[in-house]
């Protein structure tokens, strides 16, 4: 009997833990408790893809239009030609109805969708050239339509119809296998899903959160990364619920990165990682803003997201402009999420292309100055001149021109240069030290030894 007790306590002992409450608790308090996993912080640059039907009209106003930001976005296509309330409503209507004309229904646009020419490994390898260390792909917009065969999407997913493949998937493995993380936006609203609109509740419970848990139980994404949450609190959208579940249970529950998009009161108050959005957080602009907590700008290298056919040269930034981006988001202690459009039948626009392999070019030369590193908290006060940024890595220093200094750089807080050199460049940098104050002057350099074409790094090793 004695041995027999024994045996059963500790068998109870054994059974304990599954009977402690979880680590996480279904709170924002506890939430936000979660640290940010250190891999993307380290990563800085990542790929982000939106990719839908709305990839078939491949339409939207530009800034010649006189539209803002929010306005020029063609993944909203469905959106803006059919409500009369939008302010772009004109310009997206009367395309409709002189391109596909008055009795066209988006649904139809499916037929397009073919992806015919969609080669996943093609995409990766540009990914991966390009320096990215992750992929945000769009498992699902505000339209509803999966690119994942989604059973809660039936015969509205890119396996059902259209090009009858699992376009989620097969990126997945094709990043994946060159080393890359990977992760999925998705739209917790859908615009016309009819139960959306009659019950919000019976949506959240009978199809977001099935759904959103079904993609991350069937891929093991590294990123959640939602959006659409506009419409409702986080309350509503069980987002906290979620959350304890992804951290607690879910398969990716140690390495996950989620955002601050699940409710309309949580942008850079709750969540994981901070977001802005062609530099704005809501309409507030976040130009020079300081932050204090991991985040990350999203944008497009022109001025939409899903493809627009209509953007010409003007509407893309140059090579140049992005690496600059790239570097401000960095030396401010943040991260890059740059977006390609691919369109309807599978092909990443050329022009998109020689950006992103530009950027991988510079990265190959200064990737030293950006990946692994943190804002450099001596560093000045980054305002729309700044010209000079700083990163920082354990002891070391970077100094990143995005334009080529002709008066010596003056570095102020540390009290000697180090070992300096610029990267990429074998020949010496010359320095000259007062007190905490360090000046570099930039050597002559010919144009066949010159280490890249853009911005160029000074480091300074071991002063901090």
């Amino acid at each position: 009997m004695k041995r027999l007790l024994t045996t059963l306590i500790l068998g109870s002992l054994l059974c304990l833990p599954t009977l402690l409450p979880a680590q996480y608790q279904p709170n924002w308090a506890s939430i936000d408790s979660r640290p940010v996993p250190a891999w993307f912080e380290n990563a800085k640059f990542g790929i982000f893809i939106h990719w839908g039907l709305f990839s078939v009209p491949a339409f939207g106003p530009t800034a010649r239009d006189g539209v803002g930001v929010y306005d020029r976005y063609a993944e909203w296509y469905w959106q803006k030609s059919t409500d009369p309330k939008s302010k772009t409503y004109p310009i997206f209507n009367a395309f409709q109805d002189r391109v596909y004309g008055k009795d066209f229904k988006y649904q139809d646009f499916v037929k397009g969708f073919t992806c015919e020419l969609f080669k996943p490994d093609e995409w990766a390898d540009m990914f991966k050239q390009s320096g990215a260390k992750y992929v945000v792909l769009t498992s699902k917009h505000h339209e509803g339509f999966t690119l994942w065969p989604s059973a809660q999407a039936w015969n509205w997913n890119a396996a059902d119809v259209g090009p009858h493949r699992d376009l989620a998937g097969d990126l997945m493995k094709a990043v994946r296998a060159k080393e890359l993380r990977m992760g999925y936006y998705y739209s917790l609203y859908e615009w016309f899903n009819p139960l959306y609109k009659k019950d919000v509740n019976a949506y959240v419970d009978q199809h977001m959160l099935p759904q959103l848990k079904d993609l991350v139980t069937r891929y093991k994404p590294d990123i959640v990364w939602t959006d659409g949450e506009w419409d409702h609190p986080s309350e509503t959208w069980k987002s906290t619920e979620f959350l304890a579940w992804l951290y607690n249970e879910s398969p990716v529950k140690n390495d996950v990165v989620v955002n601050d998009r699940w409710g309309k009161e949580t942008r850079s108050k709750h969540g994981g990682i901070y977001t802005t959005e062609y530099d704005l957080v809501h309409d507030a602009n976040s130009t020079g803003m300081t932050f204090n907590h991991p985040w990350e700008e999203c944008r497009g290298i022109g001025s939409s997201f899903g493809y627009n056919r209509t953007e010409n040269l003007e509407d893309y930034s140059t090579s140049d402009q992005l690496i600059g981006m790239l570097i401000d988001k960095v030396a401010r202690g943040g991260n890059l999420l740059l977006n390609v459009g691919p369109t309807a039948d599978g092909r990443i626009p050329v022009i998109m292309q020689q950006r992103l392999h530009d950027i991988g070019d510079w990265l190959a030369v200064n990737g030293e100055a950006i990946y692994d590193t943190r804002k450099w908290e001596g560093a000045p006060a980054v305002t729309k001149d700044t010209e000079v940024y700083f990163t920082r890595k354990g002891s070391d220093l970077y100094v990143l021109c995005t334009e080529w200094p002709t008066q010596p750089i003056t570095v102020t807080g540390i009290s000697k240069a180090g070992r300096t050199s610029m990267l990429g460049y074998k020949g010496t940098v010359g320095t000259t030290t007062t007190g905490k104050t360090v000046r570099i002057t930039m050597p002559a350099v010919s144009p066949n030894a010159i280490p890249c074409q853009h911005a160029w790094v000074i480091k300074l090793a071991g002063v901090l």
